[in-house]
């Protein structure tokens, strides 16, 4: 049954990855957009202690080409240089002539009920004057045509979100083996191709790239709604798709990229935060989650190591996986080969699982960026399961 499902899995992404659009493939039949004095997008950028990363992705943005930006910077209560970058750059942005224009809010306190990044994204987010905004983050780089192709396939499809899906940078083989792990595992419950299906019960946000219609954002109550969330990408993006808004995925390899971890340990690390969120604070959800990734792991290795046919299951279910890393490569970059340490790095992810569950019970809360969220808070405010 394992083999099965790792085998219709392959097949979906093979018959339905092309429905995908490339906006690079695409580009010279979307339409084009008419130049005015007013911003055509809103781009809002929230960093917490990037300095590192910040002044590329500023710089980036403002050499997009294709359309007006208003970029609202927002330094979220950063103890380094984020926030002088940010206004260093602003300055001499202010001094040149171009379409767009940089505007840095500073935070210097987070009000009580709130989370730090939904607080930044509302703020900034408040302050908007463009029909469209992009919330992304202080760690990702555009190409110069990225934000003009993003937004004129989703007037061209009429869509109301569109997530961009940017390329993961991996510096090192334990980033791929991860990446390709946590792809593979997620084919089981997230089908890109099925989030345009108003339908389907499939959606997605990312925050490297959420392009969102403003009317919409604001009818749902923008991420006011979502003070407490710290998936707030991805519970965005569930709210819009329940509400009935029509969302695109599209794929655009080159056009935006982030570097989202610096080791396979990273990415664990990483992961603290997000995987009890995933399941709601709810602990009998993530042991179930636990033992599911445990049987993915162990079953086909004790299949081969049982002989017969038992091998034989084995041994599909590994092939199958193996083709699905093939068949997904456009989207992770992963090379196929990165399939031989799939247990390994599956077992790395279920131990991340359990790590993100027992830190936040035994802390009472998440630590992010440095605060301590309630558990209490968090469960109260997790609202209904995906």
């Amino acid at each position: 049954m394992l083999a099965l499902g790792w085998i219709w899995q392959w097949s979906q992404w093979v018959i339905h990855l092309p429905e995908l659009a490339d906006l690079n493939g695409i580009a010279g039949s979307l339409p084009g957009m008419a130049q005015g004095e007013s911003p055509d997008l809103t781009v809002v950028v929230p960093a917490c202690n990037e300095e590192k990363s910040i002044e590329l992705t500023l710089r980036t943005l403002l050499a997009s080409t294709g359309l007006r930006l208003e970029i609202v910077a927002v330094d979220d209560r950063s103890t380094d240089r984020t926030g002088a970058l940010m206004d260093r750059i602003a300055e001499e942005a202010a001094g040149k002539l171009s379409n767009h224009r940089l505007r840095v809010l500073h935070i210097a306190e987070l009000p009580h009920g709130w989370l730090g990044k939904p607080h930044a994204l509302a703020t900034a987010a408040h302050t908007a004057s463009a029909e469209w905004i992009l919330f992304t983050d202080g760690d990702v780089r555009f190409a110069p045509d990225a934000l003009a192709l993003a937004l004129r396939y989703a007037r061209a499809e009429r869509a109301d979100h569109v997530v961009l899906m940017p390329d993961w940078l991996m510096g090192s083989p334990g980033e791929a083996a991860m990446h390709g792990a946590i792809h593979a595992l997620s084919a089981w419950t997230l089908r890109l191709w099925r989030v345009a299906d108003p339908k389907a019960r499939d959606f997605l946000g990312v925050g490297a790239f959420n392009l969102v219609r403003r009317s919409a954002y604001e009818e749902l109550g923008g991420f006011s709604a979502l003070r407490m969330e710290v998936l707030e990408d991805l519970r965005f993006g569930w709210r819009l798709k329940r509400a009935g808004y029509r969302q695109r995925v599209a794929l655009g390899p080159g056009l935006a990229a982030v570097r989202w971890a610096d080791s396979a340990w990273g990415v664990v690390l990483n992961l603290e935060k997000n995987l009890f969120a995933l399941y709601r604070y709810k602990t009998p959800l993530a042991l179930m989650a636990a033992l599911g990734l445990l049987a993915q792991i162990v079953w086909p290795m004790l299949a081969i190591a049982a002989g017969g046919w038992a091998r034989v299951a084995g041994v599909v279910t590994y092939g199958a996986i193996s083709a699905l890393y093939f068949a997904s490569r456009k989207v992770t970059r992963v090379p196929p080969a990165y399939v031989l340490v799939f247990p390994l790095a599956a077992g790395l992810f279920l131990f991340a699982v359990l790590r993100s569950m027992v830190l936040a019970l035994a802390r009472g809360g998440v630590v992010w960026r440095g605060t301590l969220y309630s558990l209490k808070e968090l469960r109260a405010a997790a609202g209904e399961f995906w």
